[in-house]
Order: structure tokens, then C-alpha cells, then sequence
């Protein structure tokens, strides 16, 4: 079966250290992931951005007061999903170094898990809906190859 189709975005804020976030980001990785998460043909932005960014739009729109690892704005989920996702580098970087992954797995975690709630999947509604999303996450990370995010 085919992957649906990506029309991907991909932008760098100023970023520290964007050399890193860069190398840990290749296009082909980042379609590729987002790919393979996906149900329906999309066109999606993805945002790297740095705290302070992170934090302003996490307030804005979530009303927390502090900067994420992953922010999801979904505009269409069907027939094709339309979002941008927000990964803040700062606050991946530091996951990934206390999670012991290497920062391109991380990404590719948190670029699966944007896709994911671009398409309606919710973590935070119910126990049930948080183990369904994580299984995915887990199937699509064994699919390319990629350790286990848990």
C-alpha cells in the first residue's frame, strides 16, 4: 500500500545550536516520518523554533506558561490533513539528552506524535485514548526502525 502524500514545509527559527537541529532534520527524515504516521494526503508545516518562541505560542494558544516539546495547530483532518507543527529545540534537545535517545530520535518521536494529533488523536482525553496513541507511535517508530519512544 502507498503512503499518502506530504507537501512538506520545513522551517528553522533562530534556533542555538541549529547546526545540530539541522543535521538531526534532513527533509527526506522528516517526510518520512511524518509519512509514515499519516492516514490521509496532508500538507504540513514544520517549525523548528527556539524557547522563548516556543513558550509565546504555548501561552497564546494553550494558556501554559512555558515553552513544549511539540505544539500541534490542525486546520483540516479530512480528506487531507492541513497543520503546522511547532518542535521547540531547546526542550528536545534537553528530552532526548535525559531520556538517553539521540536527538534524531527524539525528533522522529515527536514529528509522529504532532502527525498523530493532527489527525485527531488526543493523548490527554482518556487512559484509552492515550494507550491507542501510544501503540501507534510505537508501531510507526518499528516500522522505520527506530527504538522504541517509551
Amino acid at each position: 500500500m502507498a503512503l499518502p502524500t506530504l507537501d512538506l514545509t520545513l522551517q528553522f527559527g533562530d534556533v542555538q545550536n541549529a547546526a545540530r537541529h539541522k543535521a538531526a532534520l534532513p527533509r527526506a527524515f522528516v517526510t518520512r516520518c511524518i509519512r509514515n504516521a499519516l492516514a490521509h494526503d496532508a500538507e504540513i508545516t514544520v517549525r523548528i523554533v527556539d524557547a522563548e518562541e516556543g513558550q509565546s505560542l504555548n501561552r497564546s494558544y494553550r494558556k501554559k506558561d512555558y515553552a513544549t516539546n511539540v505544539l500541534t495547530f490542525d486546520y483540516m483532518q479530512s480528506p487531507m490533513v492541513m497543520a503546522d507543527l511547532v518542535l521547540c529545540a531547546p526542550v528536545v534537545a534537553r528530552e532526548a539528552k535525559e531520556q538517553g535517545k539521540s536527538l534524531q530520535d527524539h525528533y522522529a518521536h515527536l514529528l509522529i506524535h504532532g502527525a498523530l494529533h493532527a489527525q485527531g488523536y488526543d493523548h490527554e482525553t482518556s487512559e484509552k485514548d492515550a494507550i491507542e496513541m501510544e501503540t501507534l507511535e510505537m508501531l510507526i517508530m518499528a516500522e522505520l526502525g527506530l527504538p522504541c519512544p517509551y
